[in-house]
């Protein structure tokens, strides 16, 4: 018997010699020194040393390993590309995922707008073109409403004087005529503020569009726009003129015929009639007007006709309204409570001026002290109704310009209009001329929710 324990697997080359172990010269063989691993591929680290070789024993069994080249993978299969790997972003391989925003190359960004954006951009719009902005808004409102505002106050200055002036037996006639007088100035001022708004508002909402492509154009770029819709503008200003009117009427109307049947019956009916048709008209007249808000915008930038821009705006306002009244009232409070800060104190000075420069007019019958009284007080009345009226100016720029906005985002919310207006950007940058992209048909994406 051998000394040698050594086991050895069956089949190997050591069955050659003595079957007592020994080798041809009786001497006892050393055991074989284990096999070394082979060299792994370039760039990769060592395998574990200690790791059993083929055919060695090992807990729960015989271990067999596959061959080298099948124990690792080649380099070019460890690692992957930077395009592969987690994180990948065009342009920077191995950086971390980020998520792109809509370009913004003009007023907003080409996505739908939030509702600070929809509040704060309109403000903006006079910051990135005030010579269109401003200069349009002194030029279609400003200028017209103060010419308006002068003649208004001279034309009652005049009649109030005569009839003060006036003889007692002459003066309830000249009263009449005075207040009839009155009356058709104001219907007069009402209509170049509503001719001369109309303009302006065509205009805003003209810029605010181009103005969200990156464009700026001049004003006489923009008036080409809007001149051949300048008739449709005004019959839809002057057709929400008439229907409001009408509708005050019939409910004055309902008053007096109530207020004449005389008894508590009819007081009581008039009063009620008063109070719920007051109620019942500003209701009504909030929610068409938020309704028909972007007919005006559809008019311009679409050039639809009239009755198509009132089915359009019924339709794009359909499921926004809340969003939409939003909007419109928080603005108009807002230019609401800057206009009176600025009125307030001409109104205070108009209110004093008189007692300062004719102290004894209420109780002395001379009518030049009444006359002295009524020319300070028309002075600063007029000085009031100028700077009213170049705030009132800048803020129509700022509310027609909200309702631009509100035709866009309603269009990029309901017909993805965004996607248009980036193809338009994109292929402009490259060299491309592309049709209008806001009298294109309405694609068939639109943004989830929508």
């Amino acid at each position: 018997m051998s000394d040698d324990q050594t086991w050895r697997a069956p089949g190997s080359s050591d069955d050659a010699r003595a079957a007592d172990g020994t080798g041809p010269d009786g001497a006892v063989p050393p055991p074989a020194p284990p096999a070394a691993p082979p060299s792994p591929p370039s760039g990769q680290p060592p395998q574990n040393a200690q790791a059993p070789q083929y055919g060695e024993f090992a807990p729960g069994g015989y271990q067999q390993q596959q061959p080298g080249w099948q124990q690792q993978q080649p380099g070019w299969q460890q690692q992957q590309p930077g395009w592969q790997q987690p994180g990948w972003q065009y342009g920077a391989p191995g950086a971390q995922p980020g998520w792109a925003p809509p370009p913004k190359p003009g007023l907003v960004p080409l996505r739908p707008l939030a509702f600070g954006t929809l509040i704060g951009a309109p403000f903006q719009a006079l910051r990135r073109n005030p010579k269109i902005t401003v200069g349009a808004a002194l030029l279609l409102q400003g200028i017209p409403t103060i010419i308006a505002s002068v003649l208004i106050a001279g034309g009652v200055f005049v009649l109030v004087d005569r009839i003060a002036n006036a003889d007692a037996a002459d003066r309830d006639t000249i009263t009449a005529g005075a207040i009839g007088g009155t009356i058709v100035l104001g219907v007069l001022a009402v209509v170049i503020s509503t001719v001369f708004s109309t303009l302006l508002q065509g205009i805003v909402v003209s810029e605010v569009s181009r103005e969200t492509l990156g464009e700026k154009l001049t004003f006489h770029a923009l008036w080409q726009l809007v001149r051949g819709r300048i008739g449709a503008l005004i019959g839809w200003t002057f057709f929400i003129f008439l229907a409001g009117f009408a509708s005050v009427a019939l409910v004055v109307a309902v008053i007096v015929a109530l207020a004449m049947l005389g008894g508590v019956a009819g007081v009581t009916g008039a009063v009620l009639v008063g109070i719920g048709g007051s109620i019942g008209l500003i209701v009504l007249g909030a929610w068409l007007y938020t309704k028909l808000s972007v007919v005006p915008s559809a008019l311009v930038i679409e050039r639809l006709p009239l009755r198509a821009a009132i089915t359009r705006s019924w339709r794009l306002t359909t499921g926004y309204f809340w969003r939409t009244f939003g909007v419109l009232i928080l603005l108009w409070l807002i230019i609401y409570a800057v206009t009176q800060v600025i009125s307030i104190p001409f109104a205070l000075i108009g209110a004093m001026v008189g007692g300062v420069f004719a102290p004894t007019s209420l109780s002395t019958p001379d009518s030049s002290s009444f006359t002295a009284v009524s020319a300070s007080q028309l002075g600063v009345n007029v000085l009031s109704a100028v700077v009213g009226a170049i705030v009132g100016a800048i803020g129509s720029v700022v509310q027609s310009a909200a309702i631009g906005l509100i035709y866009i985002d309603l269009r990029m919310r309901k017909e993805g209009l965004d996607l248009e207006l980036v193809r338009f950007v994109e292929a402009r940058q490259t060299g491309h001329d592309l049709v209008d992209p806001y009298t294109q048909p309405a694609p068939t994406a639109a943004w989830p929710g929508a």
